[in-house]
């Protein structure tokens, strides 16, 4: 009888040294598995059983109100999980094979306003720091964010070589999917990354990352970041997320005449069919596609 959770921290590691997986990906499959086996009461892989999967997908759609993208995030794990409990030879069947799914809600992507995006900056520049390495150096940062479209990792893992002011580009090592990319840089971006990067070298900040800390010479910090956002919701009295920031920039991209080839290259989006959500977001850029009506 294989232990489950000795069978499991095997899989993580397959998943991270041999499948080159995130860490958020594995942590993700971490608290898939514990919440399985706290809720079932199971120890061992031979208690895995359809049943009970059925039973804690019903619990977490009854009690704990998931989502439809959280049943199928659930649903994922599992089924990869299971798929290498059959090459490892302790499981004869995947129990998710009889399981149904729901159909995924196909939302348009939550995103600001012009308007809101000018008012984050302005927030972000005129707020009462005690440093002014802050003001230069937190307007940067969402001024890459919105200006730039990159995720919220990307812009913590960037490097200080990474970025090509001459050249206006800004190289993503290794984004979602451990894909590289190149994203071209506005003129107003590298104008204010340039501002920083001054303020950063007189404070001689020697860290490789490019956005670094205050009080440290190392790069920002994801909970640095998380306090930042949540300083500027207040300041700016605007509710928002990165992520949110992320989907400003291709609706705004696409409204100012953006084909969606060249934005799909830019997001680093796998399939083109990802980057076309952002057209139905955009009423303003379905309006100025309507004006090509030959009898208008």
């Amino acid at each position: 009888m294989e232990d489950i959770e000795i069978l499991a921290q095997k899989f993580y590691e397959y998943s991270i040294f041999i499948r080159g997986f995130s860490k958020d990906t594995v942590r993700r499959y971490k608290y898939v598995i514990g919440f399985y086996c706290r809720y079932s009461g199971i120890q061992s892989i031979n208690q895995v059983s359809e049943a009970n999967l059925r039973a804690l997908f019903l619990y977490g759609r009854v009690e704990r109100h998931w989502k439809t993208n959280t049943y199928i995030c659930f649903y994922k794990s599992f089924l990869v999980f299971f798929k290498w409990c059959i090459k490892q030879g302790v499981l004869d069947k995947n129990p998710m094979e009889g399981m149904d799914k729901p159909k995924i809600e196909k939302l348009l992507p939550s995103k600001l306003t012009k308007q809101d995006a000018m008012k984050i900056l302005e927030a972000v520049y005129n707020y009462p720091y005690d440093q002014p390495f802050l003001r230069v150096r937190n307007h940067a940062i969402f001024s890459t964010f919105i200006f730039s479209g990159i995720r919220k990792q990307e812009l913590l893992c960037l490097k200080l070589t990474d970025v090509d002011i001459e050249n206006l580009s800004i190289f993503v090592r290794q984004g979602k999917g451990k894909k590289d990319r190149i994203v071209p840089m506005t003129y107003t971006l590298a104008q204010t990354l340039k501002r920083y990067l001054e303020f950063r070298k007189k404070l001689n900040k020697t860290c490789p990352e490019l956005f670094a800390s205050l009080n440290r010479n190392q790069g920002f910090t994801d909970s640095g970041l998380k306090r930042l956002v949540e300083q500027v919701q207040i300041a700016s009295r605007i509710k928002f997320t990165v992520h949110k920031l992320r989907h400003t920039f291709a609706t705004l991209m696409l409204e100012g005449g953006c084909d969606i080839y060249s934005l799909s290259k830019m997001m680093g989006h796998s399939d083109i069919n990802t980057t076309t959500i952002y057209l139905y977001a955009s009423a303003e850029h379905l309006r100025s596609q309507m004006t090509k009506h030959p009898m208008n």
